[in-house]
């Protein structure tokens, strides 16, 4: 439950962001305007943290009631002393034979992210189409608006549907990568709308993905190993990312030259 809500939560905040930036452009804003007006939620965050969040250390626990003592509770009750401690409770030797384990969930979702970011990085700016009535900016804005929008779906489907083989999502994300790269180079779509729908399967594909990695590592891990296997895949999507970027920046400037 709470990876299925903490995925879903990301999720949100990336659809929500989309949406903002899409509608404030839409009625009129500039892109720069817009982007300034935003500035107030970074500043809702700093003062949240250092007002409204009181530290443990600075409560007296004599003052407490009932209802504030169980807000401060942990999300999950502690082990047993009986049971295996932390990460930090084993030997590097043994963190490399669970990480070498975790391979065929990191590998998939590093590729996932790689294909993934690489469309949006490398290809959202050249799918552009000229009978339209939107024009090339908002075009832009809608393909970033439906991708959200798709990994947020996912991302909240753990409950509906569970993936056991995250391999799958990889090799179709590829595929789409593959298809859209094809038409950048070909110009083969004539309607957008087509584009729209891929756009939006590619997010599913990158939210599913996402959500059911660190699911199916919290299912088939142990409670000693389950902590640092979990923040050891947290590497997978930033570096697909990363790699994304560096292929996709250089890519892009020889699709603009050849187009």
């Amino acid at each position: 439950a709470v990876i299925s809500w903490w995925s879903s939560g990301t999720g949100g905040a990336g659809l929500l962001g989309a949406l903002s930036y899409l509608g404030l452009t839409q009625v009129g804003l500039s892109p720069q305007h817009t982007l300034l007006s935003m500035l107030g939620i970074p500043a809702l965050m700093l003062v949240s943290y250092f007002w409204l969040l009181i530290s443990p250390e600075l409560q007296d626990p004599g003052g407490e009631d009932e209802a504030e003592t169980a807000a401060r509770q942990p999300l999950m009750n502690e082990a047993p002393k009986s049971k295996p401690g932390p990460s930090s409770d084993f030997s590097p030797r043994e963190k490399w034979i669970v990480f070498k384990g975790l391979l065929r969930y990191i590998i998939p979702l590093v590729l996932v992210y790689f294909a993934e970011y690489f469309i949006n990085q490398g290809l959202f700016e050249l799918l552009f189409f000229r009978n339209t009535a939107l024009s090339h900016a908002q075009q832009y804005r809608w393909y970033q608006m439906l991708y959200q929008a798709g990994v947020f779906a996912s991302r909240s489907s753990l409950r509906c549907c569970h993936i056991r083989y995250t391999w799958v999502l990889a090799l179709l994300q590829c595929l789409t990568l593959a298809f859209l790269l094809a038409d950048v180079c070909l110009s083969f779509l004539s309607s957008i709308y087509f584009v729209f729908l891929i756009i939006l399967f590619e997010g599913l594909l990158g939210g599913a993905a996402y959500v059911n990695t660190f699911h199916n590592i919290s299912l088939e891990t142990s409670p000693k190993h389950r902590e640092f296997a979990m923040a050891a895949a947290c590497v997978s999507d930033t570096l697909g990312i990363s790699l994304s970027g560096l292929l996709a920046l250089p890519l892009h400037d020889f699709l603009c030259h050849l187009t």
